[in-house]
């Protein structure tokens, strides 16, 4: 799913003109997300204790209201679903960001900023959206694998899920968060090359790789390995095969902040 994030001042009515814009230009659901402070439920509160509210119509609209769902918690359950999703007013730091006027919070990855929304052309900027770095989740890449011609055949699904490590042991300094770089196009050959040579393998239908690129906090999700096979012995090796040709052989770098240091893992270990 390709995401942009509007933050700053009139971020809705932008966010909206790119709504539009990308769905006269582009193929794909779209789902728009407001995100904010706001009390205006859409669902009256006042009728249960229950801590989730959600109400759902006959032809399948729904609305819903619960604690604890972060912007990426949110994302992660619409990429399966939708090609594109637009936010106003609220980013992530490795999602790309359109910032309008002056925040008071930096974005990391930020791909167009203007003065004011009338400075912005939304036109230009709908029609990159596809060049950034997509939202893919491990649900996309399972329901992908599951679409294949051959699931048929399949008796099992494997997959790996690399995330950010706090610590090794309990007396190491704590990992604040770990910033990832790619080696554009040249990473994405070589994983797509490791895939088509793990899917020759006797037994085995499809095998999906996508590594993270920007910055990702303690417990954020890195890089997912799917693998759809006829039975759990092939899955399961093929799964480690894939996870362990990808460390070494994709050139993708990444850099460790901790309480204590900062450093590139590739320079250290040489």
């Amino acid at each position: 799913m390709q995401t942009l994030c509007v933050v700053g001042a009139d971020a809705s009515a932008v966010a909206d003109a790119l709504v539009d814009v990308i769905a006269e230009h582009h193929e794909g659901r779209i789902a728009s997300v407001e995100y904010g402070d706001s009390d205006d439920a859409a669902v009256d509160t006042d009728v249960t204790d229950a801590d989730g509210q959600f109400s759902l119509t006959s032809g399948g609209q729904w609305v819903g209201r619960g604690d604890d769902r972060s912007l990426v918690d949110l994302l992660d359950s619409l990429a399966p679903d939708y090609e594109y999703a637009v936010v106003a007013g609220a980013s992530h730091h490795r999602l790309p960001t359109v910032v309008v006027g002056d925040v008071s919070d930096d974005p990391a990855n930020v791909v167009a900023d203007a003065a004011t929304a009338s400075d912005l052309d939304t036109a230009a900027l709908a029609a990159r959206i596809d060049d950034f770095e997509p939202h893919v989740t491990l649900e996309t890449l399972i329901d992908r694998a599951e679409a294949s011609p051959l699931a048929e055949r399949s008796g099992a699904i494997a997959t790996f899920t690399g995330r950010v490590r706090i610590k090794d042991s309990p007396d190491d300094s704590r990992t604040e968060h770990l910033a990832f770089e790619k080696y554009e196009g040249v990473a994405a050959e070589r994983m797509a090359a490791i895939s088509d040579e793990l899917t020759d393998r006797e037994g085995v239908f499809e095998v999906l790789m996508h590594h993270r690129v920007g910055v990702m906090g303690p417990g954020e999700d890195i890089v997912f390995v799917v693998v759809l096979a006829g039975h759990r012995e092939e899955a399961f090796r093929t799964v480690e095969d894939g996870i362990n040709r990808l460390k070494d052989e994709v050139p993708i770098f990444k850099k460790e902040t901790t309480e204590d240091e900062e450093f590139w893992l590739h320079e250290r270990e040489c």
